[in-house]
């Protein structure tokens, strides 16, 4: 495991940081408190877990990291800005340049290919289409997909399209990842791929990764796990599984036995 305060950038300041975070809907009169005064820091380079059951309140909070929605009362920083009285615009430029999002469902551009699919986050952000052009097809490659850039999502599995998102949420060189039960409609095999993908990234790139999960197996790749229930942080704990989990990765990406058998796959499905 990397030391504290070394790469794990728990000796730096919050990449993000939530203060007493609430978030109430009003359904009538009815007030229904879906978070009860979180407060979390995640520091630069981590990878964090957020778990909970169905209606815990852990998608919300993903919501309030990822700028999708603000918070009825309570901050939320983000590299030092407050985000939390911002205005639509400003929160949409704010997603645009520091968060790549990974979904559950892929959501991809279905009339878009795989390589238009991960240009359309440069488009947005004014970047010239050479570059755009240039940065997508890196991208794909790096997610074994340079095979599959003219497909479309209906061209390709559940496990490609999920690697299109993957490559998708990085076109922007984004400061955090921010990804929504990434393998919850994939397979187990499949699934382990792409946390391995995911994980890989993590170390190599040094990006911070915050992901919402209910899957204990998936959980597992985080260095911090963030337990959430009714709306309320339960528990964090660091995860001491995390070592062995770049141990998997490396000797799964570096075992000759395993090379041989990717190439083997990919043939079969050209």
């Amino acid at each position: 495991m990397p030391k504290e305060n070394e790469s794990n950038g728990r000796g730096k300041e919050p990449v993000i940081k939530l203060e007493d975070v609430w978030k109430i809907y009003t359904m009538g009169e009815v007030e229904v408190p879906a978070l009860q005064g979180l407060n979390l820091d995640i520091y630069p380079s981590e990878f964090v877990a957020i778990m909970g059951p169905s209606g815990s309140g852990k998608s919300t909070a993903m919501n309030m990291v990822g700028c999708l929605d603000v918070p009825t009362r309570g901050r939320i920083m983000l590299a030092g800005q407050d985000i939390s009285k911002l205005s639509e615009s400003d929160l949409a430029q704010i997603r645009g340049k520091k968060i790549g999002f990974i979904f559950q469902t892929f959501n991809l551009m279905p009339g878009l290919s795989a390589l238009e699919n991960v240009m359309l986050p440069m488009t947005f952000q004014g970047v010239p289409k050479d570059r755009r052009e240039k940065r997508a097809k890196e991208l794909l490659e790096s997610v074994n997909l340079g095979d599959r850039l003219n497909h479309r999502p209906t061209e390709l599995s559940g496990g490609q399209q999920q690697r299109v998102a993957i490559a998708r949420s990085l076109s922007n060189d984004p400061e955090v990842i921010l990804a929504d039960e990434p393998t919850g409609n994939l397979d187990q095999k499949t699934g382990r791929e792409v946390m391995l993908m995911l994980s890989d990234f993590h170390c190599r790139a040094g990006k911070t990764i915050i992901m919402v999960t209910h899957d204990a197996n998936v959980a597992r790749f985080a260095e911090r796990i963030v337990n959430i229930k009714d709306g309320k942080i339960t528990s964090i704990d660091d995860n001491p599984e995390h070592e062995v989990c770049e141990t998997e990765m490396q000797k799964e990406r570096d075992n000759p036995d395993n090379n041989k058998k990717i190439k083997k796959e990919k043939g079969k499905e050209k």
